[in-house]
């Protein structure tokens, strides 16, 4: 059973969808860079014991984009979702999420403990760092990046189909995975086929934290924290998870077979690492 979401805010309106039964324990779900709330239908049939929230983060899928001439920064993310959540009133839930998703979960899970009662980040294990010294170039690049943008047409895709094809191609991810995502993320307008998400999210990032600041953020979540990698998912994030793994005082890890989006194209064992994790 899935359920069309919507929630308006000062700013912006979230949107989503709810998989299963509202009434039973909720798993709030945050998705990846350029994904949407739909990455999450494949584990959802295997989580029946939970009602899974699924947004759609601000800029993505069918939630609004930033208003013109504001950028994408990783904190308001945090911030949206603090907001959404002292909207609807929640107090204490579950929150997993999904590489950025995963990233967002932990800050937040950081930022407000009281909220979150178990954390889990699929193929994600806190925030990406840079060195100090980089920082400069950081900003001039992300500055460029924003006015090249800015400056540049639109593209669009020219059908669904293509699309499904290039997404599975550079995600690594199986054609119906990629499907579920593509056909979230696009619309069409007369006659004219156009992506929903907002193409200000591929410009460079202002800033990166520092490998000091990550740590004041992991050490400060309170509450159990699952981590699943994939035994083919991204190299990097399995030396991050090594030389971060004394941060979180109450931690669990565990590996499946998958590639980066682990919890789409082999979701069963994803889902009973979750269902033993959270049991």
């Amino acid at each position: 059973m899935q359920q069309a979401l919507e929630f308006p805010l000062a700013n912006i309106t979230l949107r989503g969808i709810g998989y299963g039964d509202p009434t039973k324990p909720m798993i709030l779900a945050l998705h990846g860079w350029l994904d949407n709330a739909a990455s999450f239908q494949p584990i959802a049939e295997y989580l029946t014991d939970y009602y899974i929230l699924a947004l759609d983060i601000t800029g993505h899928g069918l939630s609004s984009h930033r208003s013109d001439g504001a950028h994408y920064h990783l904190i308001d993310f945090a911030y949206d979702l603090y907001e959404l959540v002292d909207s609807q009133g929640w107090q204490a839930f579950i929150l997993m999420g999904h590489s950025m998703g995963g990233i967002i979960s932990t800050i937040y899970a950081s930022c407000f403990p009281e909220h979150v009662s178990k954390l889990i980040s699929i193929e994600s294990f806190g925030p990406m760092t840079k060195d100090t010294q980089s920082s400069p170039v950081q900003l001039r690049d992300s500055i460029l990046s924003r006015l090249k943008a800015q400056q540049s047409e639109a593209k669009h895709p020219s059908s669904i189909e293509r699309t499904v094809e290039a997404r599975a191609k550079v995600g690594d991810i199986k054609l119906e995975s990629a499907r579920l995502l593509i056909t979230r993320n696009i619309r069409e307008e007369n006659k004219q086929l156009l992506f929903n998400t907002d193409r200000r999210l591929r410009t460079f990032s202002s800033l990166r934290m520092t490998e000091s600041q990550a740590e004041a953020f992991m050490g400060n979540i309170q509450c159990p924290m699952l981590v699943i990698t994939g035994d083919h998912g991204y190299e990097s994030m399995r030396t991050i998870l090594q030389n971060r793994l004394d941060w979180v005082e109450n931690l669990t890890v565990a590996e499946c077979e998958g590639y980066h989006h682990l919890h789409m194209d082999n979701p069963q064992p994803v889902a009973e690492k979750i269902v033993g994790f959270l049991s």
